[in-house]
């Protein structure tokens, strides 16, 4: 008889949260201890992003790891704030508490996080305290006593460095012994007093007094930086440049990558053509899918570049340097300190920027900014954008180095920018007349961009791009092809088969309304798709114009398209509409769950559509003028 050998019964699974204080290396953190292996997504009832990964531990148990929004207090005044306090609480409807929470510190700043770490302690959860960025701290000589620091604060203190993921087998033991004790201490916090506001701090500067000693090797560097780029007159110059050198590479260093794209649709559609008979699925595959979805694919590469620079000065430390430097001007035009960030974010898409508004703790000054914030050109403007450009901008250079398309682009942003802060000033001054409150924030070290981390960012842009193109445009395309080429022309018809079609109908009908500022009825047509998403405007015009003119039309076969079509003052006219197009439904959605109301999604589509009008009108009228209609 054998003795049976029985398996080890399974460890329960354990479930951290990561807190701390804005920019103190948390995300950082966060995808170093889960990888790949995470979601993001909202929690419940409310559009605060929700990030959570999974990860195993040297003894198999399962952790979930839930990354929460970065805070100083849990005295939330913020609804991403909120969020923290009720997570750390346990009272997130639908949601299971935290076994033990990690505080997340910036080794050389601890000043501001260990008041939120007394406040931790009154939770009566255990933690696990994470020195983030312990290299750094080393370098600038700065003593910290790690073993009296954990004593003091009656928790583990690990040092980390995130981005070369040291010291995170250390801080996953260390919480995992916290859980395995199974501490049932009860919830005691609430909402503190003045006085005893005063008190933790008072508190908090002797801890730091007496475990923290000053830098032996001060960061002198990072002053000397500090004093050119946050000088009012050169810190504005370099911001302005890094600005120009990200728009010219959008142009410049993405189009090998984008003639290979267009290289590989083209490819396809004769595939299809080689292999298919001359019927309806073969115009719906090349003329409705290829044309239509290739056309807005093929400009992945210059969203892509633009992502790498933002991600590039957010994760070295200087984009909180460029919101230092524009709270004057954000200031001039009402608006708070802030909104700059949310107002960065819009640059990708207004979606995050205008959730990102939840960082602004007045009401007007957050509300102002979700109005402004569509107005910052996100990326979905870039296909629309580099397709008029490239068709009606010569491809030369300005002094011998700079490119004219590039300069354009940048215009375009800069019109974008300029036009965010005039509406801003319009807003405070009609509606609200209150001044904004001071900016104070916390700049972070300098460090060197996790080149995997920012690689990942990339993969998680570009598969949001593929995803949106597969979601939505990849229907409004079959939609699209379907108006434009139903109904058939009647027998003995000698135009042009779309002109009798719904989509030439709805043109035609729509185009008296339009022509003012230039527009023709392909142009009326692929405003409307444009409403779900203003990429899909690219891909509307490559269907029509596919089924109306050449097949495949797409990428330089529409772009030539164009340039025989348009006159230079509706392609100017056409730019100027997408400067202020209203947004689309998803935007609309957002600002509509973020206000509670109908009211200020409608305001924003009206005077949005009433700006485009009047800009298009504006510079049409003057194109023309100028003879280049």
């Amino acid at each position: 008889m054998t003795d049976a050998v029985l398996s080890p019964a399974p460890l329960s699974p354990a479930r951290l949260a990561l807190v701390g204080n804005p920019n103190s290396g948390k995300t950082a953190l966060f995808n170093a201890l889960t990888g790949s292996r995470q979601k993001v997504a909202n929690y419940a009832g409310v559009t605060v992003e929700r990030k959570e990964g999974h990860l195993t531990s040297a003894v198999g148990r399962r952790v979930t790891v839930l990354d929460l929004p970065g805070t100083y207090s849990l005295r939330a005044r913020s609804p991403d704030e909120e969020v923290t306090r009720d997570a750390v609480l346990g009272r997130l409807a639908g949601e299971h508490e935290p076994d033990v929470l990690i505080a997340v510190a910036d080794a050389t700043n601890l000043r501001l996080v260990l008041r939120l770490i007394l406040e931790l302690k009154q939770v009566g959860r255990p933690f696990v305290l994470a020195l983030n960025m312990y290299d750094i701290a080393q370098r600038q000589g700065l003593r910290i006593d790690v073993e009296g620091l954990s004593k003091e604060l009656g928790a583990p203190v690990i040092a980390t460095v995130a981005t070369r993921k040291r010291g995170i087998d250390d801080l996953i033991a260390a919480a995992e012994a916290l859980y395995e004790k199974h501490a049932e201490n009860p919830n005691v916090w609430r909402e503190p007093s003045a006085a005893e506001i005063r008190a933790a701090h008072g508190e908090a500067q002797r801890i730091m007094r007496t475990y923290v000693k000053p830098a032996m090797r001060p960061d002198t560097l990072t002053g000397k930086v500090d004093g050119v780029l946050l000088h009012p007159v050169a810190g504005l110059l370099i911001l302005l440049t890094l600005l120009f050198v990200m728009f010219q590479a959008v142009f410049t260093w993405a189009t090998p990558a984008m003639d290979l794209i267009e290289a590989g649709f083209a490819a396809l559609s004769g595939l299809v053509i080689q292999v298919m008979p001359d019927n309806l699925l073969r115009s719906l595959i090349t003329d409705g899918l290829i044309a239509g979805v290739g056309g807005v694919v093929v400009f992945l590469p210059q969203i892509l570049i633009l992502f790498f620079f933002i991600i590039l000065l957010e994760d070295s430390g200087y984009m909180a340097r460029a919101a230092f430097l524009m709270d004057r001007l954000m200031g001039a035009a009402g608006l708070h300190g802030r909104a700059f960030l949310p107002l960065l974010s819009s640059f990708a898409c207004a979606i995050p920027g205008i959730m990102a508004t939840r960082v602004i703790d007045q009401k007007r000054d957050r509300l102002t900014t979700i109005l402004v914030a569509p107005l910052m050109t996100c990326s979905a403007r870039i296909p629309v954008y580099a397709l008029i450009i490239a068709a009606l901008i010569p491809n030369t250079r300005v002094w011998g180095w700079m490119s004219l398309q590039g300069l354009v682009m940048f215009g375009l942003y800069a019109a974008g920018i300029l036009s965010t802060l005039i509406v801003a000033l319009v807003i405070q001054r009609l509606f609200w007349r209150t001044a904004s409150e001071p900016f104070m924030m916390e700049m972070p070290a300098y460090k060197t961009p996790d080149i995997g981390l920012v690689a990942r960012q990339l993969w998680q842009r570009a598969s949001i791009f593929m995803n949106r193109a597969g979601r939505i445009i990849l229907p409004l395309m079959v939609l699209v092809w379907i108006l434009s080429t139903f109904p058939y022309p009647p027998e003995g018809a000698t135009g042009p088969a779309i002109d009798y079609s719904f989509a030439g109908m709805i043109g035609h009908a729509i185009e008296p309304i339009f022509s003012p500022i230039g527009f023709n009825w392909q142009m009326c047509i692929a405003l409307i798709p444009g409403m779900a998403a203003r990429e899909v405007a690219v891909a509307a015009l490559g269907t029509v114009y596919s089924v109306g003119d050449v097949e495949g039309a797409g990428g330089q076969v529409l772009q030539g398209i164009l340039a025989t079509k348009w006159s230079l003052a509706t392609g100017l006219s056409f730019l100027a509409w997408y400067i202020f197009a209203p947004q689309c439904v998803a935007t609309l959605g957002v600002v509509k769950r973020e206000t509670n109301s109908w009211t200020w999604p409608a305001v924003m589509f009206f005077y949005m559509l009433a700006l485009a009008y009047l800009a298009s009108f504006a510079t049409y009228s003057g194109a023309v003028a100028l003879g280049w209609g």
